[in-house]
Order: C-alpha cells, then structure tokens, then sequence
C-alpha cells in the first residue's frame, strides 16, 4: 500500500495524502513511512475532526485534487459520515451521472490488542448499504496495492477497509503502477464439498478450515469476495453450482449485515442448487469485548466455518475425526492478536 500512494503521489501532482497519524513513526503499519519526507507539503496529520476533514477532501475531489483520507480505525470514520454519505456518494448522482469525485478514503477495521467496543469494529455493511460508494476489502498483498491503485486513478469515491491482522500478510506483488478490479470475486481454492464465501480477514480463517478439512476428505472452495459494493453474488452462484452448499464469513455482526445479504441473494437466485439453507458466520450482536479471554470466544474463525460445513455435509462432531478436528482449530493464545502475545498501540 505504501508503494502504491508512493507510485501515485510521484506520477500525478494533484494527489495527496492526509489522516490522523499519517506521519507518525508507525505510518499507519508502515503504509506511509517516509512519504511526509518524500513529498512535502502533499502528506501530513490532521487534527482530530474527521468530520471537516471529510469536508475538505470532498471539496478537494471537487476542485481537482485527488485526496487519500486515512483513518486508523474504523470508528474514527463514523465521525465523518455526514460529509461521506450525504455529499460524496451522492454526487454523481445529483448531478446526472456527470460529476466526478474522485476520493479515496482509507480505514483499518478488526480487532487488536484490546481495541474493545469502540475502536475495533467492522462496519461495512452500514457503508455498502448507501448507493453511490465503492466498498473494498483487499485480502492478499497484491490485492492491498492493485485495488489502491485503481481507487486512486478512479472518478468515483472508494472506501478501502483493511483488517489490521492483514497487514503482516506477505505474497507476491506486480512491480510498477498495477491496478486490479475493485470488484469481482476470485477463488482461493478449488473443492466440489461446499463453498465458503468470506470478506476481508475471514478469508484467511476460512482457508484454514478449508486445509483442515480436506484431511477428512472434504475439499471446500474458498472465495474471496473482495468487494462489499458491488457484491459479486454471480461468482457465488457459479460456485453452489458446484458445490450445491454454502457458508458464508464475514467480519461484521450477523444481524443485518453483509453475511446474511449474500446468503439471501443467493437463495433468491439459486434456492434450488442448495441441498440446504445457506449458513452464516458473524460477529455477535453485541459490542465487542476488551478482554482476551473474552475476545476468544467472540470472534469466530476457522472452527465456527469447519463446524458449519461440517454440519452441512452431514458429519457430526460427536465423531472422533470431527472433534479433534474442531479441537486444533480452536483459538490459542489472547485471541485478541495474531499470535500468542499482545502488541500494541494500534
């Protein structure tokens, strides 16, 4: 993500890049160290009222510029939403489909050394739902840099949300300026069991149920969905095709949310591919804990998707096979990280 704002603020003078922290040593997990120095003048902080920040991108996309806004979390975004929701992703629209707005807004969702109720959720289903916003939620490297160059190059607003647990991620990156889709699922991996279809962090959970249960023979296919608006419910269709069976995991909460749109839009369009109903795996609906040994048990995973494929494929967890298999899939250390220590601030 670095290169990709480095590659852009070098190749077009009218881009800049301005957030809360954006200097900071950390640089928003390394994604803008060194750029202050690298361009003065076009990256810097801002001071904490996102909401006339939002105000002055807007107006900014209108008078030519291009504006990366970055928010360190999520919830330091919904500050800015009346800026967001009732100018930017209306104004195409209001002006019959000739107004450009060409801003890139930036937020880092999920979980993370006890960020608790209000600086760690995901809410991108509040966002998808208004008409008039991209929604992004790059998984792989390549994805990270691929979909911020071709925000960046766009004439529409996009909204890029990034799981903090993503960024350790390591893959293989194309060199130079390399715009991918912002939208359009991709298979992960190949199986004729059951689908999985998972948004932002959950894909790579859902990869993990995937290797795990192929060593009971079933060989599930894992999509990375990519984007939340537009919803790529054909490539979903594709896939129960085949696999006549579907789960689907996101990050957000379940009431309402991104997981059970899917799962309606495909029954709308495919109930009779479906042996049965298609299942979810979400959030709760209660706000999020701050406590390790509670975030254990709120956030599901690669055992809750096991468990519902499991479920689907008529395996019960009373078998020997299937408990241990939930049992190694269950989550060590705090829960609240990846791995089996806290790190922090962010």
């Amino acid at each position: 993500m670095r290169e990709a704002l480095a590659l852009a603020l070098a190749r077009d003078p009218s881009v800049v890049v301005v957030g809360e922290g954006v200097p900071d040593p950390g640089g928003v997990f390394g994604t803008t160290l060194g750029l202050a120095e690298a361009f003065p003048g076009r990256v810097f902080d801002a001071p904490l009222a996102e909401n006339a920040l939002m105000g002055i991108g807007v107006g900014a996309a209108l008078a030519g510029q291009r504006p990366v806004l970055v928010h360190q979390r999520m919830d330091f975004l919904l500050l800015a939403l009346d800026q967001l929701l009732n100018n930017a992703a209306k104004w195409r629209a209001m002006f019959g489909g000739t107004g450009r707005l060409p801003l890139v807004v930036r937020a880092v969702i999920g979980r993370g050394w006890g960020q608790g109720p209000q600086h760690g959720q995901s809410l991108q289903a509040l966002l998808a739902h208004v008409p008039g916003l991209r929604v992004v939620m790059p998984v792989t490297p390549a994805d990270a840099k691929g979909m911020l160059c071709a925000a960046l190059e766009g004439e529409d607003p996009v909204v890029v949300l990034e799981h903090r647990w993503l960024h350790g991620l390591e893959g293989p990156v194309p060199e130079g300026w390399s715009p991918s889709p912002l939208e359009g699922a991709v298979v992960r991996r190949g199986g004729g069991a059951a689908t999985v279809a998972a948004f932002s962090h959950m894909v790579v959970e859902a990869l993990r149920a995937a290797e795990a249960l192929a060593a009971l023979g079933l060989e599930v296919e894992v999509l990375d969905m990519r984007a939340v608006a537009p919803l790529d419910v054909e490539a979903v269709v594709r896939s129960v095709a085949r696999t006549r069976r579907l789960v689907v995991a996101d990050t957000g909460h379940r009431r309402l949310g991104v997981a059970g749109e899917l799962a309606a839009s495909v029954a709308e369009r495919a109930w009779g591919l479906l042996e049965a109903p298609p299942r979810r795996v979400a959030l709760p609906d209660w706000p999020a804990p701050t406590s390790p040994a509670l975030a254990r048990r709120y956030y599901p995973g690669a055992r809750e998707i096991a468990a519902e494929v499991l479920d689907l494929c008529g395996l019960p967890r009373q078998r020997p096979e299937v408990a241990e298999l939930l049992r190694r899939l269950e989550p060590r250390g705090f829960g609240d990280v990846p791995g089996d220590r806290p790190v922090g601030p962010f």
